[in-house]
């Protein structure tokens, strides 16, 4: 026994040495729950497809404290290699000036094969420069959509297969619905600010702010205070007395998908990462549908932009474990690998290949819905208006939606006075991003 007991343990300081030769790649990333768990799948299975990297995931918390904890990490000299970074954090990202290592240029130093054409325009546009050059490398990325109850829609005397297109249609329905008893409220929605202002303005080809929505320079300008957008926040706030509406809440809209879940609304708006959960949690057959807009503007609709987060690399390490991330990235980015975690989270495949792989196995035959959010984003060639946003101090800035949002529906000012108060202080905050930062 004693023989026996001795040789299991050579054996496991054996493995340990060999476990320890590898180059260590960590990861510090923001994804909780069953995603994170994915996650951790991707990384072993990675890590057990090769000998010479190992990556090391830690969950940092939520996104703003992931990339405060990075930040932190990086003053102290004790950064990660990598770092998961939500959408709006790319101009803070960008602007630290000697902290980041762009992705294109760590492709190429480290001679990785790496194509980034082969990324869908939607998602690669985002986190490009001016130039056109990959600077993050895209993981999780997801687009607003309606998911409907078809059950409550056939209870209201609708079609139980068609989803309202237009906001004109939304009204109607909410009406039916609401006034036949099927469910208490017709729609109910996520984040006011990615959803219903950011997306909305990119779904009907609307600029956020000045210099292609901050894409090109840090002296951008706030520029939400228009016609279109106060009528659609005053249309929500109407809606919201009326009950056709329910308000979920501020930053994310906690509220909105239990209320969806539960029955109580037939319609949300959110994000198309909520689909493994909304099919999960509903006793009732799920439809998803692209998100309406209105039919007298002109452009509309274009294409929705994205949110969720991408991976930025920072500097500071070996160029060995520089070699271990590009390995990772290839492997992330592979069609098996993308078409997986899509297939599983609801967020976008971020490559063509992933997306025709899905196709040719018959994924989207199989799961109605599920390819909504894709033919979504790439219903149009982005524009100038519709590629995404860039602005320092995004995150306070969407603190300040929320905040002049709850004061329309308060009744204590209009959408247009909400929305210019959105453009005063958003832009306040801006601006010191400016200073600090040019």
């Amino acid at each position: 026994m004693m023989k026996s007991f001795l040789l299991g343990t050579t054996l496991v300081a054996a493995s340990a040495t060999m476990a320890s030769a590898k180059t260590q790649v960590t990861w510090w990333h923001a994804m909780g729950g069953e995603l994170g768990q994915k996650l951790e799948e991707i990384v072993a299975d990675y890590n057990a497809s090769q000998d010479e990297y190992e990556v090391v995931p830690t969950y940092k918390g939520t996104y703003p404290e992931t990339m405060t904890a990075a930040i932190a990490a990086f003053r102290a000299k004790q950064q990660p290699d990598i770092v998961q970074v939500f959408e709006v954090g790319t101009g803070t990202m960008m602007a630290a000036k000697g902290a980041t290592y762009p992705v294109y240029e760590l492709m190429k130093d480290t001679g990785e094969d790496f194509d980034p054409d082969a990324f869908l325009p939607a998602v690669v546009g985002y986190y490009t420069d001016t130039d056109g050059n990959m600077l993050s490398m895209p993981f999780n990325s997801s687009t607003p959509v309606l998911y409907y109850n078809k059950d409550v829609f056939e209870k209201a005397g609708l079609d139980r297969d068609t989803a309202p297109k237009t906001w004109g249609e939304m009204e109607e329905f909410s009406k039916k619905i609401v006034d036949s008893g099927a469910a208490s409220c017709g729609f109910t929605t996520g984040w006011i600010s990615w959803i219903q202002t950011e997306n909305f303005s990119a779904w009907h080809n609307r600029p956020i702010g000045t210099l292609e929505n901050g894409f090109g320079g840090l002296d951008t300008e706030l520029t939400l205070a228009d016609d279109l957008r106060a009528r659609h926040w005053e249309n929500l706030a109407k809606w919201e007395k009326e009950g056709l509406y329910r308000y979920a809440g501020p930053v994310g809209g906690d509220d909105a998908n239990p209320a969806f879940q539960a029955g109580d609304c037939a319609m949300v708006m959110n994000s198309s990462a909520s689909r493994a959960g909304i099919m999960a949690n509903s006793s009732f057959e799920v439809g998803v549908s692209m998100l309406p807009y209105y039919d007298d503007v002109e452009g509309a609709p274009q294409n929705s932009i994205i949110g969720g987060a991408t991976l930025w690399v920072l500097q500071g390490h070996p160029e060995e474990e520089y070699k271990g991330v590009a390995d990772f990235f290839s492997y992330l980015s592979s069609p098996e690998v993308q078409a997986d975690w899509h297939q599983f989270s609801g967020y976008l495949p971020i490559t063509s290949a992933a997306y025709e792989l899905g196709q040719n196995s018959g994924y989207y035959d199989e799961n109605p819905g599920a390819d909504v959010s894709i033919k979504q984003i790439t219903l149009n060639e982005p524009t100038e208006n519709s590629k995404g946003l860039r602005f320092g101090n995004y995150v306070q800035v969407r603190s300040i939606i929320d905040d002049e949002f709850e004061k329309l529906l308060a009744g204590n000012q209009t959408a247009m006075e909400a929305l210019e108060a959105v453009n005063s202080r958003g832009n306040a905050l801006i601006r010191e991003f400016q200073k600090a930062n040019q």
